[in-house]
């Protein structure tokens, strides 16, 4: 699988699943997810999905403070409904990280693990997402705020060319260059940017 050399610059995100140990999944419970992981969810690498990946690293480090977050023991809302815009995939690349999930998730064992109604939309606050720890309670209100890595000048062109049924590889792979360094400003170079990714408690 070739992809483009920032997937691996982009930081990755650590948590503790105690699914995975008690089943042997993993024997000390430690994940790791990178970005390519979001990739491969979405099918895709964009804006959204790099978004989704920055808001939900930064609530979870604001939640475990200099400790790896509990995979499966947050609880995950969004403010717009399941259908509006690209909501599900902002929730897809939470869901992959935290383990929330909605009706159809995992119903656990012996009463533990459960990952099922984690997930919810359409729930008011003033964050596009709030991720709350379920042992204290504690929860964290999380934004994007993508006009703080503005799209290249040249994008929409680009793409209006690409997109067009007449379009050559050439084109087509201008597009995708410039396309993939907007993400990879924004994955790499404004990973840190309290300007990009907006919290409150």
């Amino acid at each position: 699988m070739r992809t483009p050399a920032f997937f691996d610059e982009a930081p990755s995100i650590i948590v503790h699943d105690a699914l995975a140990q008690t089943l042997g999944a993993a024997q000390d419970g430690m994940l790791e997810y990178r970005y390519i992981d979001a990739v491969k969810l979405a099918g895709h690498s964009c804006p959204t999905v790099a978004g989704a990946w920055l808001m939900t690293r930064a609530a979870l480090a604001r939640l475990y403070p200099g400790e790896a977050p509990r995979r499966g023991e947050v609880r995950v809302e969004l403010r717009e409904p399941q259908d509006a815009g690209v909501v599900g995939v902002v929730a897809s690349v939470a869901t992959l990280v935290t383990g929330a999930a909605g009706v159809g998730g995992f119903k656990g064992l012996a009463g533990r693990h459960s990952r099922r109604n984690l997930l919810a939309f359409d729930v008011p606050m003033h964050g596009e997402m709030r991720f709350t720890r379920l042992d204290n309670g504690h929860s964290v209100e999380v934004s994007h705020q993508l006009e703080a890595v503005p799209r290249p000048a040249v994008l929409m062109a680009q793409m209006q060319a690409a997109l067009v049924p007449r379009a050559d590889h050439v084109q087509r792979e201008a597009f995708a260059k410039v396309w993939q360094d907007w993400v990879r400003t924004i994955l790499v170079e404004h990973a840190n940017d309290p300007a990009l990714i907006t919290m409150e408690n």
